[in-house]
């Protein structure tokens, strides 16, 4: 079968945008909702019934991030109409930095298909995509696309409210050693942006910060369900001075800055809850580039979480949970039209956001 899965940055035409004065987010849920109807609409009877699940299948919470067997249709299954649909409906939920991420990390594959010894195991087509619950303008639903490197989840109540946690990026090699692809980093910002922060420490800053000389051989979260704060180690930004803390708040700025503008800004009012003051900054592992380390950012509601464990450093896992929020588990089951949803779920989840 040719490869056609469009990693090329595609052209699709654009669905009807929702009026100007919509909410940054309930535009971005319109957006997802039209795309996933599209989708489905594209594909064949058997297909359709594959790629959708109920909303409370126990899969929608299954996440992985490694090569395995997966529900949901897969690229391989789709012709071209059903491939552009599914790009289209990774662009209503991402910016364009985040789209090329998704792109880079598939092309990936083929880089590791050379490297490897067993290369033909890694395949750019075994990709998937889930619709869980029928997309609506007022009930729960879900989607998920994910494969070796990338789980994108996005749980919404109608056209009210998106929730977009866990959300999972991945890079092997992190660095492309040879060949068409030589130097590509895909995640090479994420991994610059720790390593500016740790430069910039005192000594006495770096005891503080570094919570182990060894890492732990990926993001310490995996793929749990629903993950609870981890313990308050590392350096608390109350101690960093004025440009350590722009550093740090730059670093949460970029892991948000994959997802569509309207998701990007939701991010960031979650990671401003319990102030920026009390964010934590924390390393493991080599503080000498090109050997393994680790990172993570802990705020009051969030975690990030970035791991270059494996393969010498040069393979890195990065992850953004929500204590309260992934996979929507505080959401009302329908939309209540004329309240503000994305108000009263960050009312609900301790006080109202403010802008940094």
């Amino acid at each position: 079968m040719r490869f056609a899965i469009c990693l090329a940055l595609m052209s699709v035409a654009p669905l009807a945008m929702a009026q100007s004065e919509t909410p940054p987010l309930a535009a971005v849920a319109v957006k997802m909702r039209e795309s996933a109807e599209h989708l489905l609409a594209t594909l064949p009877e058997r297909q359709r019934a594959a790629a959708m699940r109920p909303f409370g299948d126990s899969d929608r919470v299954d996440w992985h991030y490694t090569p395995r067997s997966r529900n949901g249709i897969s690229f391989k299954e789709l012709d071209g109409r059903g491939r552009d649909s599914v790009h289209a409906l990774l662009k209503a939920a991402l910016s364009g930095v985040g789209y090329r991420k998704v792109v880079n990390i598939i092309e990936l594959e083929l880089v590791l298909r050379e490297l490897e010894a067993f290369g033909l195991m890694r395949d750019p087509e075994r990709y998937h995509v889930t619709i869980y619950g029928t997309p609506s303008r007022s009930e729960r639903w879900g989607w998920r696309f994910e494969g070796h490197h990338l789980s994108l989840n996005f749980t919404l109540v109608g056209d009210r409210l998106v929730v977009d946690t866990p959300s999972f990026f991945g890079a092997n090699p992190a660095t492309v050693p040879g060949g068409a692809k030589k130097g590509l980093r895909v995640l090479g910002d994420e991994h610059d942006a720790g390593w500016a922060i740790l430069d910039s420490l005192s000594d006495s800053q770096r005891r503080e910060a570094i919570i182990s000389t060894r890492t732990y051989g990926d993001i310490v979260t995996s793929n749990r369900q629903k993950v609870a704060p981890l313990d308050a180690a590392g350096i608390a930004a109350s101690n960093l001075d004025e440009r350590q803390r722009a550093l740090l708040w730059k670093l949460v700025e970029l892991y948000a800055a994959s997802f569509e503008p309207g998701l990007a800004e939701a991010r960031l009012a979650r990671a401003r809850q319990g102030g920026i003051a009390s964010l934590r900054f924390g390393w493991a592992g080599s503080t000498t580039r090109g050997s393994p380390h680790y990172y993570r950012v802990q705020g009051a509601l969030f975690l990030i979480e970035y791991d270059a464990s494996q393969d010498g450093g040069n393979h890195i896992h990065t992850v953004w949970r929500d204590f309260t929020g992934d996979f929507g588990q505080e959401l009302p089951a329908k939309a209540a039209f004329g309240r503000d949803l994305l108000r009263d779920h960050y009312a609900s989840s301790r006080g109202t956001p403010h802008r940094h």
